[in-house]
């Protein structure tokens, strides 16, 4: 078995989604093998920097015979703990809660959504998924009878220090974060992924200007 090594960045983590998607789909195709130039042109990355990413796990292909698709699926889900099934919840069943409960694939992606919360009386009660949204009155409660692991943070920012200082303190240490501010701030120790779409769509914005800067002119 490959073991992970020390200290790996968090540029390699982030690449490794990538191939796992790209891996996937070759798998559904039946494709069996794969080389690390096969990689380089259809992820943008080189060969030289998909070898250097999977050594530092230890390597997983064979030189001149490229990699098993199946198994670097099965070791990269390791890597990146996907088969563990981590307990979530989610607060704020406005739009985005809503979407994000309805369309994300929780349990191919090392989650499973346990509880979805809100502070409208108008929401609570009603379903998304199959899952009742609870009033978030009873965090505590349900905190103390079912541990979860991670919460999805739904909510305006001007909410989420105190939701967030609440659910830290209950012992929740994980955040996936849809607003602007920093949990990591106040809980230094919190693992927190931020989603900043306002920034994404910002660099959207550059890539266009930059394309149309770069436009031949018309004679």
């Amino acid at each position: 078995m490959n073991q992970k090594k020390q200290n790996v960045s968090m540029s390699v983590i982030r690449r490794l989604p990538r191939y796992y998607r790209f891996l996937n789909e070759l798998g559904k195709k039946g494709v069996t093998r794969v080389s690390s130039k096969e990689l380089s042109e259809k992820r943008g990355f080189t060969a030289s920097q998909i070898r250097q990413d999977f050594n530092c796990f230890g390597g997983f292909g064979q030189q001149g015979n490229g990699y098993n698709v199946s198994q670097l699926c099965g070791e990269i889900e390791k890597i990146l703990g996907i088969q563990k099934r981590h307990p979530c919840i989610l607060v704020g069943a406005g739009n985005l809660g809503k979407a994000i409960a309805r369309h994300m694939p929780f349990e191919q992606l090392g989650f499973t959504l346990i509880g979805v919360f809100d502070t409208a009386p108008n929401v609570i009660g009603g379903k998304i998924s199959g899952h009742e949204i609870l009033d978030y009155a009873g965090i505590q409660a349900f905190y103390q009878e079912n541990s979860p692991l991670m919460a999805i943070l739904c909510i305006p920012q001007v909410y989420v220090e105190a939701v967030s200082d609440e659910l830290y303190r209950l012992g929740i240490r994980s955040f996936w974060n849809f607003s602007h501010y920093d949990i990591t701030m106040k809980h230094p120790d919190a693992i927190v992924e931020n989603v900043h779409m306002n920034d994404s769509l910002m660099t959207l914005s550059y890539k266009l200007a930059q394309a149309e800067q770069n436009k031949p002119t018309e004679a």
